[in-house]
């Protein structure tokens, strides 16, 4: 292990059209390393829903390193986030964390939904105050991956 930690620091900034492209590429980044669960085949039908679809139906929001590239991004709507992914690369190094702060506190979001195979998302959220308030067997999809429905806690 490195003696000297690295500290990483991020920008947020509201995502554009121009930035779909990237933002799609850190997605199936994250998904490829968390989403273990998930078959080829899936990733590919999500993949241009992402695109064409999904990141246009969302207010959308963009953590950048310091060399401008997108490590990661937050989608909200009214009062939920509907997604949240960082680049593997940044796992473990604040960008999450400040995407959903931002989400919590500048975008009052109280609510997620995530996939319950998503171990690590699960357990970043409860860690992030959320709590689960119910379970659905299949995703918004229709596929068979159980999704918990999450929501923050009240202080």
């Amino acid at each position: 292990m490195n003696s000297i930690e690295e500290k990483y620091t991020y920008q947020l900034q509201i995502a554009s059209l121009h930035d779909f492209t990237e933002i799609v590429e850190v997605w199936e980044a994250s998904v490829r390393a968390t989403h273990h669960f998930l078959k080829e085949e899936d990733i590919l039908y999500f993949k241009p829903l992402i695109l064409n679809e999904y990141l246009e139906a969302v207010d959308l929001w963009k953590a950048l390193d310091d060399k401008n590239r997108i490590v990661g991004f937050l989608g909200t709507s009214e009062d939920s986030i509907e997604m949240l992914f960082v680049h593997p690369d940044h796992r473990g190094k604040g960008a999450g964390k400040m995407l959903i702060k931002h989400a919590i506190q500048q975008l009052n979001t109280r609510f997620v939904d995530v996939n319950e195979q998503n171990e690590q998302a699960v357990g970043f959220y409860k860690k992030m105050g959320f709590v689960t308030v119910n379970r659905s067997e299949k995703d918004g999809t229709g596929k068979p991956y159980p999704i918990l429905h999450m929501e923050l806690k009240q202080s």
